[in-house]
């Protein structure tokens, strides 16, 4: 069972130059398991040769003793796996390894490839064979087929013909390779700790290993990371820059640095400026735990209504659950929330959460509270209403499924059976945004995408 959210991408992995590369990656996907649930592979290298570990599952499930010892050598890669492209299956996990002319390269892929399908076609008209339904493996083949003498140069290569998102770890048995898009779309960012060069979607990875955090890699950057050092470059053509705005609004840990700030910092903000917008008469406020949880600190903290944590989240439901025969309303969600009643009674709620998808989840949270005594729910969203999917490596409904799409705000109140209903504009989610002139991809709320729609043979919506 999941709430009613769009779903996190993946997360990336990398080190170079540690005696227990293969330990330090494990812990450092542990501390990125939110970027994806589904699947998670190590791959490390001893110099001559890499070797793979990978399955489905959490990181502490997959990942025992005897399989870190399996993976010997002072660089390592790692990837979690939510599939955007591709299904749910092992030969989609990451990193892919591969054999070709110039050796061995691994690939672990954070983002989408929005023109994927199209080369695939192609590829296939001349002979080329997929293993896998992701399309991360259609840069692996266009690297192959290159015709330069040198990965790097090959990365570039195949990276100049693809579209899209992607913040991507490359290895070879030497060297380690960091590549962001030129929009810079998902994150990526640079630590070091003691002599090793460490490599990762978010800085929590960083925490968790004592690694200290440099810097972000830069939207076009590419990082070779090898026994001469650091060497840095831009090999792609300058875009504006399109910084995905969700990250700061629900993907990323609250702990992490992200675009170069805080997420929690950012996250409080978006709650003050909601509580100044938008103020309520009410006695408390209430988050919809986990993400909720920093802007109804920052409406509480603006507004002067006690915060009260009156919605409990159990955090230890497994994948998978046997729903009762008899039939239990609202069951998922009350697996995973449970409100406090002595907190709610009698009480007007300020209930805050970071977005409203489908409206589905909304709607049961908020007659939860009700059916727990609380005697008025507002309900304070800490971003715009969500009318688009999107294509850079998120999950997300089709656009007939997000329900403020095709409702307006006062019908999503209606339907969610709150007292009622108040979003960030998108002007007042940007007045909070650091750096916002820098430029994010805000997509999912205008429908202004960066490039233009076409369809494939195969009738799937892609974009250039």
């Amino acid at each position: 069972m999941t709430l009613d959210k769009f779903h996190d991408e993946c997360g990336v992995f990398g080190i170079f130059n540690h005696p227990e590369a293969a330990n330090m990656a494990y812990l450092g996907l542990h501390a990125l398991q939110h970027r994806g649930q589904e699947g998670a592979g190590i791959v490390s290298s001893d110099g001559q040769i890499l070797y793979m570990e990978r399955d489905m599952g959490l990181v502490s499930e997959i990942f025992t003793r005897e399989r870190i010892k399996r993976l010997p050598g002072t660089m390592a890669m790692g990837h979690n796996r939510y599939s955007t492209t591709g299904g749910s299956h092992l030969k989609n996990v990451q990193p892919i390894l591969v054999n070709y002319s110039l050796g061995q390269v691994s690939v672990a892929h954070n983002g989408n490839l929005v023109n994927a399908q199209l080369i695939k076609d192609q590829l296939e008209a001349y002979g080329s064979i997929f293993h896998t339904t992701s399309d991360t493996e259609v840069v692996v083949h266009l690297i192959a087929g290159s015709k330069f003498p040198r990965l790097p140069e090959r990365i570039v290569d195949a990276l100049n013909q693809v579209r899209g998102a992607y913040s991507m770890l490359f290895m070879s048995e030497q060297e380690l390779i960091a590549v962001r898009d030129p929009r810079g779309i998902r994150p990526l960012v640079l630590g070091s700790m003691e002599g090793a060069t460490v490599i990762a979607s978010e800085t929590s990875a960083f925490d968790l290993i004592e690694a200290e955090y440099v810097r972000e890699i830069e939207p076009g950057e590419m990082l070779i990371v090898n026994r001469e050092g650091i060497q840095s470059s831009f090999p792609f053509l300058s875009q504006e820059r399109k910084c995905c705005i969700f990250e700061y609004i629900y993907f990323s840990r609250p702990d992490s640095i992200v675009f170069g700030h805080t997420v929690d910092d950012v996250r409080k903000d978006f709650g003050r400026v909601l509580a100044r917008k938008h103020p309520c008469d009410a006695d408390i406020v209430v988050p919809v735990p986990d993400s909720g949880m920093p802007p109804s600190l920052g409406y509480a903290e603006e507004s002067g209504i006690p915060f009260e944590l009156a919605l409990i989240r159990n955090h230890y439901i497994g994948r998978t659950f046997i729903e009762p025969e008899h039939n239990i309303r609202h069951f998922g969600v009350k697996l995973k929330l449970n409100p406090v009643r002595s907190a709610l009674k009698g009480k007007r709620v300020v209930l805050v959460d970071d977005s409203i998808v489908r409206g589905t989840t909304s709607r049961k949270i908020v007659k939860m509270i009700r059916d727990a005594g609380a005697r008025e729910v507002h309900m304070r969203i800490s971003s715009p209403p969500t009318t688009y999917p999107c294509f850079y490596g998120i999950d997300t409904p089709t656009r007939k499924e997000l329900i403020a799409s095709s409702h307006s705000v006062d019908e999503i109140c209606k339907y969610i059976t709150a007292d009622s209903l108040s979003y960030l504009s998108i002007e007042e989610m940007l007045e909070t945004v650091p750096d916002r002139d820098k430029g994010f991809c805000m997509a999912c709320f205008n429908g202004d995408y960066s490039v233009r729609f076409f369809e494939t043979k195969k009738d799937q919506l892609q974009l250039l």
